[in-house]
């Protein structure tokens, strides 16, 4: 089961049409939630709380989450307080092209080319983080990484940020003269599917996707 998702929801090889209406719904959801994300007229902490409750909502509910039944009824994704330190934009640069591809198992070969790289400053630091541009018809941008809370309040193998094929997309802006940006919220970071499901297939963060800081934002482990 593959793990390039948006919120925790992947594909299974050989699905019928039932288990794809239901992953098409799934993708509609996440979308709307996070074009709500993208709303700046309602405060941001507003948005945030808001997000995490429809999260938790599609955990107990949805079909294509990776909790088994067992566990779903009371399911309660912990987070960290919101933070705004850690929402940044996040200065865009090219890089040369480096395609490298990941074998899924279940789900075939994916592709993963990285373009370039968000730099941003946070907790008084210099960071930056590529960005992975996913192959395959109409392509997304896929950013995870890793952090000092890693392997002990948050998942071992790394946090996702943004996914666009799945709508996790939190905005950003080209500000004219070829300066591009991306709104990098790290509270709104999250668990992929493989932290709570071994069955779940994920690309994960590479050396380079991991960060000397704590990022105490975003998703804990439960």
């Amino acid at each position: 089961m593959s793990g390039i998702t948006s919120d925790g929801a992947g594909e299974v090889a050989g699905e019928g049409v039932s288990e794809r209406l239901a992953l098409l719904d799934y993708r509609r959801q996440v979308a709307a939630m996070y074009a709500a994300v993208r709303r700046e007229e309602v405060a941001i902490e507003e948005r945030w709380t808001q997000l995490r409750a429809q999260r938790e909502g599609l955990f107990r509910d949805h079909p294509l989450l990776p909790l088994p039944p067992d566990r779903r009824a009371q399911a309660q994704l912990p987070f960290f307080d919101y933070d705004p330190q850690w929402r940044v934009t996040a200065q865009v640069a090219a890089t040369a092209p480096v395609a490298h591809t990941l074998q899924l198992r279940d789900d075939g070969d994916v592709r993963l080319t990285r373009l370039g790289v968000a730099q941003f400053e946070v907790v008084g630091r210099r960071l930056r983080l590529p960005l992975q541009w996913v192959g395959g018809y109409g392509g997304g941008l896929l950013l995870s990484f890793r952090d000092g809370t890693s392997g002990r309040e948050t998942y071992g193998g790394g946090r996702y940020l943004l996914d666009t094929i799945k709508g996790a997309d939190l905005g950003g802006a080209d500000l004219g003269g070829g300066e591009r940006t991306l709104v990098l919220d790290f509270n709104f970071a999250y668990n992929p599917s493989c932290a709570y499901d071994p069955r779940w297939h994920c690309p994960l963060p590479d050396r380079d996707s991991w960060l000397d800081v704590e990022g105490r934002a975003g998703e804990r482990m439960m």
